[in-house]
């Protein structure tokens, strides 16, 4: 089948990330020796990636959870600091770049969508993006897909789509994309994928 385009989720897919990599610094740093209640960070969170709240609001939850009344700045820098490239899949990223245009969905709020944009270079090859915190949905909504066809004016049965959750990749095959579903742990994808490359 032909292929036009092909879209990829961020998180553990392009970016493998680890929330707690920041809790643990955060945490030394005020000198806390049990963790903050993760339920009410989680709400806080997906309030934010949904863009409910702002940047200022979503810390205003969630700094006073980690006993932190120190520099905003130096917060929003741990904050930040969670991601690693996972070349295997920034390496397929850019190959088909070179052969049609490329696109992100990612549910993500502004403070991580600003940073990866500075610190990765990769995302320089991606033509557009549908971002939680703009579009008001978050995958697996329908809606985020059926917005993300019609922004980046694809034909979705020719357009591939690579996620990490199974359920973000079953909604995206409801929408008529061509989903493939990325498991960062297993050695032997994507090469076993049938991708044009």
């Amino acid at each position: 089948m032909k292929t036009e385009a092909a879209i990829f989720d961020i998180g553990n897919v392009l970016l493998l990330f680890d929330y707690m990599k920041a809790a643990r610094r955060l945490m030394e740093k005020s000198g806390m020796d049990c963790e903050p209640d993760r339920a009410r960070i989680t709400a806080a969170n997906r309030e934010y990636e949904l863009g409910h709240t702002t940047p200022d609001q979503f810390l205003s939850v969630v700094r006073p959870e980690f006993r932190d009344s120190g520099d905003e700045a130096e917060f929003v820098a741990i904050w930040e600091d969670i991601f690693e490239e996972n070349t295997r899949m920034t390496s397929l990223a850019r190959r088909l770049a070179e052969k049609m245009p490329v696109f992100l969905i990612s549910n993500i709020g502004p403070i991580h969508h600003k940073y990866i944009f500075r610190q990765f270079e990769v995302f320089q090859i991606f033509r557009d993006g549908v971002y939680s915190y703009r579009a008001g949905f978050m995958k697996p909504s329908p809606e985020i897909f059926e917005i993300a066809i019609r922004q980046f004016g694809i034909h979705p049965e020719h357009t591939l789509y690579f996620d990490d959750l199974k359920e973000n990749c079953e909604a995206a095959a409801a929408a008529g994309l061509r989903a493939h579903h990325y498991e960062p742990h297993r050695e032997d994808l994507p090469g076993s994928w049938n991708i044009p490359l």
